[in-house]
């Protein structure tokens, strides 16, 4: 019963995606409204371990403002709501490749050819045309040959402006932003979220993308050409269920 409850649902979820895909023929995919990340469901502060909080000295007679980078104002991004810009700059290449061989041969032959004269009472035990001095003679034999290659090459480079969600007690920011590019009926979709040091963050407010801790990037599409590279619904639920 459970078996053929799930395999409804996975039925109802699949219609849901196909009517989607029906709706929106002829027309470009729907760009999402721009909303508030912090009302996303899925949505969570972020809590990071935290230094004990220090005041800092009074400075008499000083022009400096602590954490500030000029004498008059840091237009760098602040507080939440401040915008700022990550520069995402990614050119990732691997490559591995491994091998592995195994083989095992194995004989064995076991017999009795005499014991004590007791070898010819045992012919009457032993079926018809047994030879005591051959009673057991096995052969095994196993191969493996494993071999495996992953070569991967990805490059992405682009700029997006993110929404400073968070402040934490340190002084570290929670920033999250999104992107969307439709190009004739592709979807282009950039996601990016992370926490940045207010240190790393440049004169002209922008950060490189590898300064940012627990970055977390989501690059992708919706269209026609992503659905054309997407295998089927069924071939994906074979792939699932199938042990062989």
């Amino acid at each position: 019963m459970s078996a053929r409850l799930a395999l409804l649902a996975l039925l109802a979820m699949a219609g849901c995606g196909q009517a989607e895909r029906l709706s929106r023929i002829g027309r470009a995919p729907d760009m999402s409204p721009v909303t508030n990340p912090t009302e996303d469901p899925r949505w969570r502060p972020v809590t990071m371990p935290m230094p004990q909080p220090r005041e800092a000295p009074p400075m008499a007679n000083s022009l400096w403002r602590p954490g500030s980078s000029t004498f008059l104002r840091d237009q760098r991004a602040a507080q939440v709501g401040d915008l700022i810009t990550i520069l995402v700059d990614i050119q990732d290449a691997a490559q591995l490749q491994n091998r592995t061989q195994r083989s095992r041969n194995g004989t064995e032959t076991m017999g009795v050819p005499n014991l004590l004269g007791l070898e010819t009472q045992t012919r009457r035990l032993l079926p018809r045309g047994a030879d005591p001095a051959n009673l057991v003679n096995t052969n095994s034999t196993g191969t493996t040959d494993g071999n495996g290659a992953v070569r991967r090459n990805e490059q992405i480079t682009l700029r997006l402006a993110a929404t400073v969600t968070q402040s934490l007690p340190n002084g570290n920011m929670v920033v999250a932003g999104r992107q969307e590019v439709r190009v004739n009926n592709e979807l282009r979709e950039l996601s990016l979220q992370g926490i940045v040091r207010t240190q790393d963050i440049g004169s002209d407010n922008t950060v490189r993308h590898d300064r940012l801790a627990e970055a977390r990037i989501a690059y992708g599409g919706r269209g026609s050409l992503s659905d054309i590279q997407q295998p089927r619904l069924g071939q994906q639920l074979l792939d699932i269920l199938s042990p062989f």
